[in-house]
């Protein structure tokens, strides 16, 4: 069964936010706090039927949706540093051992830290690189100098829009495009 897509939502400067699912969006719209639709419509909804009037209710939900939501400019700022994890790190890489460039399926993949904890790096997203099970064990507790490799990469700290991008799972090609042109131009 393939999952649903979910819904973009923006603050009401016109931001993302956050992914919301069907029911959340159908709850904005009901209760007036979306500002307007943006996108293509991705889904209609029925309810039920109004005693009084005997009419089916209908909602038509957009992919994006910009909100009545309050503004978070921390989330904005250059300094921002979305939470580090494994699923992120590695659609960040493109699941693509940053060592030896295969792709490899999430289960074949692992952290690797650039400058190794064991000798006072970091995890943190500028320190770690995804890397095959095989070029992490070969590597070892060395830096990538000392092993004689180099990194097809430099890591970098993803922004915001480009955190939302990383975590979806079902994306319309509509909503990356907009969380895209959200992102930095300095990667």
């Amino acid at each position: 069964m393939r999952a649903a897509a979910l819904f973009l939502a923006l603050d009401r400067a016109g931001n993302p936010s956050r992914w919301i699912n069907h029911e959340t969006a159908i709850h904005l719209i009901a209760t007036d706090r979306v500002i307007a639709p943006m996108g293509q419509t991705v889904r209609a909804f029925r309810g039920g039927v109004n005693a009084r009037t005997g009419r089916e209710s209908h909602v038509e939900v957009s992919s994006i949706l910009l909100t009545r939501s309050r503004v978070q400019p921390h989330l904005w700022r250059e300094e921002y540093q979305p939470p580090l994890t494994n699923q992120a790190l590695f659609a960040r890489d493109d699941h693509l051992c940053l060592y030896c460039g295969e792709v490899f399926p999430i289960r074949d993949l692992t952290r690797d830290h650039v400058v190794p904890r064991s000798r006072g790096g970091t995890d943190a997203w500028t320190n770690v690189a995804t890397s095959c099970r095989r070029c992490n064990q070969r590597k070892g507790a060395r830096t990538p100098e000392e092993w004689g490799m180099e990194l097809l990469a430099v890591p970098y700290v993803p922004c915001y829009a480009e955190h939302l991008l990383l975590r979806g799972r079902n994306i319309l090609s509509d909503q990356a495009a907009f969380l895209r042109a959200r992102m930095r131009r300095t990667q």
